[in-house]
């Protein structure tokens, strides 16, 4: 599912115009961007978490040449899945 598809399935479910639902659905993603920038925890009972891991500097391999390179730290954003969505995704 496509971002449009998300919106028009998010119009019909809750009764509005495909213009409110894409304003809603990009609000949720402004606002969970921001608040994950910031290092906040994003959480939706029943759905799951949005959170901010550190990912360390690591050794790797280029797979072409075998060189040893560094591989720069960085933040990743992981998602844990919530009970209730578990469930209905099985």
């Amino acid at each position: 599912m496509n971002k449009a598809e998300l919106v028009e399935s998010m119009a019909e479910g809750a009764g509005i115009s495909k213009a409110d639902a894409k304003r809603a659905l990009d609000a949720f993603i402004d606002t969970t961007s921001s608040a994950l920038k910031k290092g906040d925890r994003v959480a939706l009972v029943g759905f799951g978490s949005f959170s901010v891991s550190e990912r360390s500097a690591r050794k790797g391999r280029n797979p072409q040449t075998g060189k040893e390179i560094t591989i720069k730290a960085k933040k990743v954003v992981k998602f844990k899945p919530g009970a209730e969505l578990s469930t209905k995704v099985k």
